[in-house]
């Protein structure tokens, strides 16, 4: 259909507007707080009031210049608050338009993951699936486990023992299974990475000067992590304790916990688990 002049408009910009009705109180309380009196326009009975009989008593309420009755019929127009009557169409809302930013609690339901037009989100430089899992931010840290002995153990003179944790106390390797070996006192957690490693083991008391232990980490049969204690004292049980970071190939790299000490004859390992004990966790990377 041809015009002339300007297009005719599919929605509008008004002001906000409030309507009270069945108050016998002599003032209104208002939807929307203002400063000065001037930002309002009061009608009573569609009789525009004059603003020397009105009060702003608070920012959110007008005292009237008369007691209402049921009857009356009370509007307030807001002179400084639009309401757009338009909705957007489809495909219209523009990158400039979205300048600035978007509160969380805004996209928490509100936005499809099919309306954004990639399939990740970078968050100070992690990156974040949409829709599902998340990357660098809070990771889980699996796989991880932990291992203790069922009971005592002895340890050989001079000659490096693989400690017997054979009791597992967590074992998760990320996908709800396992990765830790009890037959071969072993943990192979094949997910690649860099992991905080720790054990800890309680020998029985030496009896001479001189004498030491050593706890040790191997990777794939090879020494990565190690700590030697010097002083098995006599009459007195020792507490050895490793640490470390050690880095896993993701496949065929595992880890097992070996002791040394050279008393001179077998000594025992308690298997108290507050004193002996295997354990490990994922720290971040591939």
């Amino acid at each position: 259909m041809a015009y002339l002049g300007t297009p005719p408009q599919s929605g509008f910009i008004t002001t906000a507007k409030q309507r009270v009705t069945s108050s016998t109180n002599a003032y209104v309380d208002l939807d929307h707080a203002i400063s000065s009196i001037a930002d309002v326009i009061v009608f009573v009975n569609f009789v525009k009031q004059d603003t020397t009989n009105l009060t702003l008593t608070t920012s959110t309420r007008i005292t009237l210049g008369a007691t209402l009755v049921s009857s009356d019929i009370v509007e307030i127009h807001y002179l400084g608050k639009a309401v757009n009557t338009q909705t957007p169409g489809t495909a219209t809302v523009t990158n400039d338009m979205l300048a600035g930013s978007i509160a969380n609690d805004k996209l928490a339901g509100s936005i499809a993951n099919s309306k954004l037009a990639n399939s990740s989100v970078s968050i100070n430089g992690s990156t974040l699936a949409l829709g599902g899992s998340l990357t660098g931010i809070g990771e889980n840290n699996l796989p991880a486990f932990k291992a203790v002995m069922s009971s005592s153990q002895s340890i050989s003179n001079s000659s490096g023992t693989k400690i017997n944790f054979d009791t597992e106390e967590l074992d998760n390797n990320g996908s709800g299974g396992g990765a830790y070996d009890t037959s071969n006192k072993r943990w192979t957690p094949n997910v690649g990475g860099y992991y905080y490693i720790l054990a800890s083991a309680l020998i029985e008391h030496g009896d001479a000067a001189g004498e030491y232990g050593s706890l040790y980490i191997e990777k794939g049969g090879n020494q990565v992590i190690a700590n030697r204690l010097p002083g098995l004292y006599y009459n007195i049980s020792t507490s050895l304790m490793v640490a470390g970071i050690v880095h896993m190939n993701g496949s065929s790299d595992w880890l097992e916990c070996h002791i040394w000490q050279n008393h001179g004859s077998a000594r025992t390992l308690d298997p108290n688990i507050d004193y002996t004990t295997f354990m490990g966790f994922k720290i971040f990377g591939t």
